[in-house]
């Protein structure tokens, strides 16, 4: 496949993480077994196949590849992708996309769903994704991945199979839906895109940022323009009840050598191991 955008790749469990994030460059993530993505400043060839895709806000690093990706689409005759937008966003996303269509003389379809914090939204019958508010400088959302299960109730536990199937059978509710927060994104946020949305702390894989590490960047800045400092999370440490966090969106005045350098500085650990710097 054409290597045109870069993206590193990450497995966990029996999950895989693709996509890359920098801090006013490009921020874009995938999951291909949960046939979604998330952002798309850019739009690595790979990532076409991927029918779904959850923007957080507009800025252009989150955005900029949107109608490339509907373009892209079209043109291998592809079926429209499902995209969903803050709702806040959605007029102005039309203007941009009906522009682009003038521009490109050509149509750009697309299953545009608009979602506010607090929507559910179905994706199949095992996975649920929830929308949540979180805090930058301008309306944003992130989104939590949930997969479902019915288990049968403990009242039901002890009973045989056949006295299960005969209570199915007379309409009784024998099982109960439980739900398991798999995978959790914020997108570009500050503190309290995370301490408001406590499920987003427990989900399996959670893929967050990490603007800025030098301890010469003042937090309160770094907070106002809805961004989180290394410090954040050290703050945090005991909060954290994931299996794997993933760290990206740094900021363009480190390389990898510094932003790795400061991190094992003060989290040694890399909480326990489950720390992964996006680099």
């Amino acid at each position: 496949m054409l290597d045109n955008a870069p993206f590193l790749t990450h497995t966990h469990r029996n999950l895989t993480i693709e996509g890359y994030s920098r801090a006013a460059v490009q921020s874009y993530w995938r999951i291909p077994e949960l046939r979604i993505g998330f952002d798309l400043g850019a739009q690595p060839w790979d990532f076409m196949g991927t029918a779904t895709w959850a923007i957080t806000h507009t800025h252009l690093d989150h955005i900029a590849a949107l109608p490339v990706y509907l373009a892209r689409r079209r043109m291998m005759k592809m079926e429209p992708p499902t995209v969903y937008i803050p709702e806040h966003a959605a007029a102005s996303v039309d203007s941009m996309i009906k522009s682009f269509q003038r521009l490109d003389r050509g149509r750009l379809p697309c299953n545009w769903i608009t979602v506010k914090a607090g929507d559910e939204i179905e994706l199949s019958r095992e996975l649920v994704m929830t929308v949540h508010a979180t805090t930058h400088t301008v309306p944003s959302v992130g989104y939590l991945i949930w997969e479902r299960r019915n288990k049968l109730k403990p009242e039901y536990q002890q009973l045989t199979g056949p006295e299960i199937r005969d209570l199915r059978l007379s309409g009784v509710e024998i099982s109960a839906e439980i739900r398991m927060p798999l995978v959790a994104y914020t997108g570009d946020t500050s503190p309290p895109g995370l301490d408001n949305n406590p499920d987003m702390l427990r989900a399996q894989v959670l893929i967050t940022e990490m603007t800025f590490v030098a301890p010469k960047h003042r937090k309160e800045k770094i907070h106002k323009h809805g961004h989180m400092h290394l410090d954040d999370f050290i703050e945090r440490k005991d909060a954290f009840k994931n299996e794997l966090i993933i760290a990206g969106h740094f900021s363009v005045r480190y390389n990898a050598r510094q932003i790795a350098k400061e991190v094992a500085k003060k989290l040694p650990g890399m909480l326990d191991g489950r720390l992964k710097l996006w680099l």
